[in-house]
């Protein structure tokens, strides 16, 4: 399912106004995350996000509770709602998963992948390389079009990995990582040259050279990441409890 889509009616197919308030909620409150506007351990008072999203208490209380499924949101006990936290530990482990992960998506997609496979990769390249990364010239700016063919390009690359699951899991970790990697691109930006680490990407799986592949994918992850802990943000901490709800 896409989640990004208000759910239908399941009597007769239409949105129900109710249902599709709280999508609605839902993928604003979700982009705030991921692009930094609602920031880590931010707390989430009702009636904030009344206010912020000009919704009611049920579609703002269904928001957060899909997005508390999802690790963005936390919950503690008598004390409401929150963003969840990031922390350097955190970022380590994800980087770590991550290139776990996404080896064996990547190794399967090669393996598999058919010339409309290859064709989708060399599209899906050519918009992103024609997309601005950043909304600004100067500085950096989340750009919501760069954002989306970015995240088109990477599944392009894993798409024949013959796995929902592997997919969805590829998903859920670039979800937690892109709250990190705003953070990064704000650091190096217009440093950094993403350009050539997609295409160095893109020509290694098209040349069916696994081995390369995953190294240049995880060399691309494991950079963001360092990225991040060299710039020694003041806000995040070494270390959160993941075993503590209210800090999760």
């Amino acid at each position: 399912m896409d989640e990004h889509r208000p759910f239908a009616d399941s009597r007769n197919g239409a949105k129900s106004p109710s249902t599709t308030v709280a999508s609605s909620v839902y993928v604003k409150m979700r982009l705030d995350i991921l692009t930094g506007d609602l920031r880590p351990g931010e707390k989430l008072r009702s009636e904030f996000l009344r206010g912020r999203y000009n919704a009611g208490i049920s579609p703002v209380r269904e928001a957060l509770n899909r997005l508390s499924t999802e690790r963005l949101v936390c919950r503690e006990d008598q004390r409401g709602f929150h963003v969840a936290g990031v922390s350097k530990a955190g970022l380590v482990e994800l980087t770590k998963t991550r290139c776990w992960i996404e080896e064996i998506a990547i190794r399967e997609s090669i393996e598999w992948g058919d010339d409309a496979w290859e064709e989708q990769i060399v599209l899906s390249f050519h918009r992103l390389s024609r997309t601005p990364r950043s909304s600004e010239d100067l500085t950096y700016a989340f750009n919501a079009k760069w954002e989306g063919l970015h995240r088109d390009f990477h599944n392009a690359i894993i798409a024949c990995c013959g796995s929902h699951w592997l997919l969805g899991f590829c998903e859920q970790l670039v979800d937690q990582a892109d709250r990190y990697r705003q953070l990064a691109a704000a650091v190096s930006y217009p440093k950094r040259n993403e350009r050539n680490e997609h295409k160095d990407l893109m020509e290694a799986t098209l040349s069916r050279d696994a081995d390369r592949a995953v190294a240049i994918q995880c060399a691309h992850i494991r950079k963001t990441a360092d990225i991040v802990l060299e710039a020694n943000l003041s806000f995040l901490p070494d270390d959160i409890d993941l075993a503590d709800p209210s800090r999760c």
